[in-house]
Parts: structure tokens; sequence; C-alpha cells
């Protein structure tokens, strides 16, 4: 093997390009998560069940298109995949989807602004699954990546801890740049978003898309993939020829299924708080349109936070302890949010609160794909595969609660949003926490052991991962 691979913490080109290979996504992801409710709702006037069946379209499609590029980018082994990587080049198929798909999402109907909303649907449909189809196998390619350039866990954790690192300024970038452009192209301090935003929006857009495309040909520049036939060699040494039918094995371990319910109940708590934050804001407080940027931006400046807190946190905190910690910080900002009683919550201490759920759905979400890349073990071969049905569980409850909420949001009152993410998140909080507090510890081979320990974080540095 080569020392690049033997060696990847000391290969600061090999950490920066994995790293940025997943920027347009996330600025995707960001834009999506944070404001397409805001700007179908709001900006192209869509009932909220509307925007809400649109939304669950996007989640329905990307979460089935994970488990199949999962799937089929651990069975890739044409001749163009042999030699530039199979991983790479289901990137390099996704990156085109997103480009060709996402800038129409985020613009006016082209030729049709004048057509009823449920015609108009069908436009938009078109682009938003290709766009999640594109992201699904940029995602899965990405994350299936890090096993694939990393043998040890301390290795795979510093991967980690950088991919998370550009998750975390994507996300920041995206919110400066909306900031900016409604600071400079109305009185974002007294007004709020409207119709005639629509404009502004597009030009956000084009802004972070362009660093996102600039920095997915920096990945594909600069990291090199292990070869199929050197992969096979490694599997050969350790012997996992003698379990020809991985994937299968996973399926048949429910402890597979109990570490997915706790990805799916952290992703739960994470989105639909990002998606409902700027409805929360908009329509619950009254807030101006400048705090559909600046409150977002803060809670992502909890997250970087949080990746600080975790990054030099003693190797004795186990893997459970952080998920308690992340789940008292989150809950702490939900609570506020219910028992908020006068003005000056949303003048100073809505700040805080932004910050306590950052912090804490961080957190969350770092020791939940940690625990995934625990389940993975040393059986790479079927990483994608087990990243995609971890996709596959978060993208369709996300779906699912985001049409149920914006269903009976149609003539709910002010206060909805409020009693919405503190229900809702706070519920799945504490769902993903009673999940984590039961999971046994693993055996190399999946296997349960009989007592019921912690899984020990070995590694030096406790894991991160992506907020997408």
């Amino acid at each position: 093997m080569d020392n690049e691979f033997l060696d990847i913490s000391t290969s600061l080109r090999l950490q920066i390009g994995y790293g940025i290979g997943h920027v347009l996504n996330d600025v995707c992801a960001s834009l999506w998560f944070t404001y397409f409710l805001v700007f179908f709702h709001l900006v192209l006037e869509f009932s909220p069940s509307q925007a809400g069946k649109l939304m669950l379209i996007g989640q329905v499609v990307d979460a089935v298109s994970t488990p199949f590029v999962g799937y089929c980018s651990d069975r890739t082994d044409n001749t163009f995949s042999i030699r530039y990587g199979r991983r790479k080049l289901w990137h390099l198929f996704g990156t085109a989807c997103v480009l060709g798909s996402f800038p129409f999402i985020f613009s006016e109907c082209l030729g049709c602004t004048m057509a009823h909303k449920w015609a108009q649907m069908f436009y938009f449909a078109a682009f938003i699954m290709i766009f999640q189809i594109g992201w699904a196998a940029v995602q899965i390619s990405h994350l299936s990546l890090i096993p694939e350039l990393a043998d040890s866990e301390h290795t795979r954790t510093h991967l980690t801890a950088v991919r998370y690192g550009f998750t975390v300024f994507s996300n920041l970038f995206v919110y400066i740049v909306t900031w900016v452009v409604l600071h400079m192209t109305g009185k974002c301090d007294t007004q709020q978003v409207g119709p005639g935003d629509a404009w502004k929006f597009r030009h956000i857009v084009y802004i972070v898309m362009s660093v996102g495309v600039l920095a997915s040909l920096l990945f594909h520049f600069s990291v090199r993939e292990k070869t199929i036939y050197r992969r096979q060699e490694q599997l050969l040494e350790q012997g996992s020829r003698e379990h020809p039918h991985t994937h299968i094995n996973f399926l048949k371990k429910l402890v597979m299924y109990q570490v997915a319910g706790i990805y799916m109940s952290t992703r739960l708590v994470v989105n639909v708080a990002q998606v409902l934050v700027p409805l929360y804001l908009h329509l619950t407080l009254g807030l101006a349109a400048r705090s559909l940027a600046v409150i977002p931006l803060a809670m992502y400046l909890g997250s970087l936070a949080a990746a600080g807190v975790q990054r030099i946190a003693p190797r004795s905190i186990t893997r459970k302890m952080h998920y308690v910690f992340g789940t008292a910080c989150a809950m702490t900002g939900f609570l506020w949010i219910y028992f908020e009683l006068d003005d000056n919550f949303k003048t100073y201490f809505i700040y805080v609160v932004a910050v306590l759920i950052g912090f804490g759905g961080a957190i969350l979400l770092v020791t939940s794909l940690a625990l995934t890349a625990d389940l993975v073990g040393a059986q790479t071969e079927a990483s994608a595969f087990v990243y995609g049905l971890m996709s596959f569980t978060d993208k369709l409850a996300c779906g699912l609660a985001i049409v149920v909420i914006q269903n009976f949001a149609e003539g709910a009152d002010s206060s909805y949003y409020r009693y919405v993410m503190a229900w809702v998140c706070g519920g799945a909080a504490l769902t993903g926490l009673t999940l984590t507090l039961l999971l046994p510890r693993l055996t190399p081979d999946l296997e349960p052991l009989a007592d019921d320990e912690n899984i020990e974080n070995v590694s030096e540095d406790s894991a991160t991962a992506p907020l997408e």
C-alpha cells in the first residue's frame, strides 16, 4: 500500500483535497434545508402543503437513491473505474446532476410563471428529482471514500473531522452570502421576505454554487482513490473472501437497524430544525429578513464550537456520553423555545437558543456517524451500501415529517412552528438518546457482546460528521 494511504494524517494535500469534495453538496443542502420552504411559500407563494409535498418528493427520491447508489458503487468494476476510482466516478456523475438541476429549483418557473401552482409543481418536481439523485451519488461516494483511503480508526476519524470542518464553513459561507445579498439589495433589517425577492435567491445560488464547482474540481485532481485490484488484495489478506455476501450479512444484523434508528432520529433533530427555523422566525416571531441569515449563522457557529470541543475531548469519553451531552444541549434550546415568555427572547435570547441547538445537534450528528463508521468496521467493501441505508432512513423520515407538519400548518396560528419545533425535534432527540443508551458494544464482525458496555471511543479524536 502506498505511504499516502498509510499515513494520511500527515498528507495535508490529501486531507484538504478530500474535505472539499463535499462542498458543492454542502452549500446546496444548506440552501435546500434552510430556504426551500421560505422560497416556495413566501417568495413563489405556494401553499404550505404544496411546498411540503415538493420537499417530500425530493426526500423520497433521495432516500431511494442512496442505497441504490451505495450498492452500485460497491459493485462498479469497469475499466474506467479501475483507473479513475469507482467512488470518484459516482462522485463525478452526481456533480453533473446537481449542476444541471439545482439552479432551476431556486428560480421562477421558466415560461410558466402564470400557470396554476399545481402545474408548476410538475416542472419543479422534475428538477428536484434530478438534483436529489445527484446529491445522493455525491454524498454516498464521498462518505464511502473514508474507509477506502484510511485503514486505521484514528485516520478515519481525522478525515471525518476535516470533512465536517468544510461542511460547517460551507454553511457559514451560505449564510454570510445570503446576509450580504439581502443587505445590499434591500432593507433587510426592517422588511420581510416576499415575492419580489426571487432574483436575490437566484443570485445567492449562483455565487455559492460557483465556489462548490471549484471545490469539486480540486477534489478530483487532488485525491487518488485506491484501485479495485489493490482493494481486492487487501480483502484477500484480511480473509474477507470467506464472507462473499457482506451486504446480506449487514441486513441480517439487528444492531444495524438500531444504528439506523439513531442516525434517523439525529437527522430529524438537525434537519427539521434547520427547515423550520426560518419559518419560525418569520411567521411566529415576526422578525425581519436579516434574521433568516443571521440566526442560522449563529446555529452553525454553535456547530463549529462543537467540533472544537469534541476534538479536544478525552478519549475516555464514550460515544454514549457524547450523545447524552448533545441531547442535553439541544433539548435546552427546544424547551426554551417552548417556554419563551417576553420580547427579550426574540431580541437577545434567540441567539443563545440558536447556538445551543447548533451545538447540541452537531454533537448528536457527529456521534451518530461515528457509530456508523464503527458498524462498517473493516468491511469497507460494503461501506457505501451501509451509508446508503443510513441515509435512506434519514431522508424518508425527514420528508414525511416535513409534509405532515406543513399540511397541519394550513390555517394554524402564529405559534404553530414554536410548538412543532419543541415537540418534533425534542421528541426525536429523546428517541435517539434512548436507542443509543440501549446499543450494545460491537465486535468487528458486528456481533454484539453479551454485556451492555458502552461502545468505546478508542480513536484519539472524537469522530465528526457532515450537516447535510
